[in-house]
């Protein structure tokens, strides 16, 4: 290990101290380091290791290149020897989109990301190499690893850049976990109160007086079902309050116009 003595990390809400660890083998730009470190921390992951890096991977490029996840690169470890950056994990995959000649289990980032997540749960710790950006992984480096995990893409343009690899698992890995997403977006402060049922029903009875008014609701036999239907409608707007006040305003600036009319 030829590092020198790693910063202290600044703790983040909602990411994995136990997740994946990244590693990063021979990164020739700078800029992909960084891309790399944002990636990860749009997914929760925050231990980032690099063999051989071929840059100045703390360098202004690779800092502005992260887009506020610089944390992940000043704590990033770096290693001259393979077997030492992966010595203390239990579990590795190697990203590769190329068969080899050695018999390796074979997963789908999606499925080696719900291994690992069980595998951590056991206490285990797990990682994954990424080769570098034009040559990818060597032989060296894939024989080290317990599962080659490959991406599925177009087969005739398969190309990835190194972060968007990175993104890939790190999406995965973290959509593994249950994940709620709320099923509506309601606004924040003035007029973000649902409607009583007091003021919509105050809406339903102005608007029907109106709809009798201009003959809208003029078949008797059939008014009993057409405000049936045209109060549904309103009930499946889920209608806050403020909402309830401007379709009051529509209904009375509409009726005051035809009234000119007339």
């Amino acid at each position: 290990m030829v590092d020198s003595k790693p910063t202290k990390r600044n703790a983040y809400k909602d990411t994995a101290p136990n997740g994946p660890v990244v590693i990063l083998v021979e990164t020739s730009l700078a800029e992909n380091i960084g891309m790399v470190a944002r990636a990860m921390m749009n997914f929760g992951l925050t231990e980032l290791r690099l063999i051989r890096p071929k840059c100045e991977w703390q360098s202004s490029k690779a800092i502005n290149a992260s887009s506020g996840a610089h944390t992940v690169i000043k704590n990033a470890k770096v290693f001259a020897k393979t077997e030492e950056a992966i010595s203390d994990l239990n579990r590795v995959g190697a990203t590769t989109a190329r068969l080899r000649d050695m018999i390796k289990e074979v997963a789908g980032p999606r499925d080696w990301a719900l291994t690992m997540r069980r595998a951590i749960l056991k206490g285990e710790r797990c990682g994954i190499f990424f080769g570098a950006e034009q040559s990818g992984l060597h032989n060296d480096e894939v024989a080290l690893a317990d599962t080659l995990v490959t991406l599925p893409t177009n087969p005739s343009f398969s190309s990835l850049n190194l972060a968007q690899s990175v993104l890939l698992i790190g999406y995965e890995w973290f959509t593994a976990a249950p994940i709620t997403f709320p099923k509506t977006i309601r606004r924040k402060g003035y007029g973000a109160v649902p409607a009583s049922q007091e003021d919509i029903i105050s809406f339903y009875k102005h608007l029907e007086n109106e709809l009798d008014d201009s003959g809208f609701l003029r078949v008797k036999e059939k008014r009993p079902r057409m405000i049936r239907n045209i109060r549904n409608i309103f009930n499946r707007a889920n209608l806050t309050d403020q909402e309830v006040r401007t379709l009051r305003g529509i209904i009375a600036a509409l009726s005051k116009e035809n009234k000119q009319v007339d």
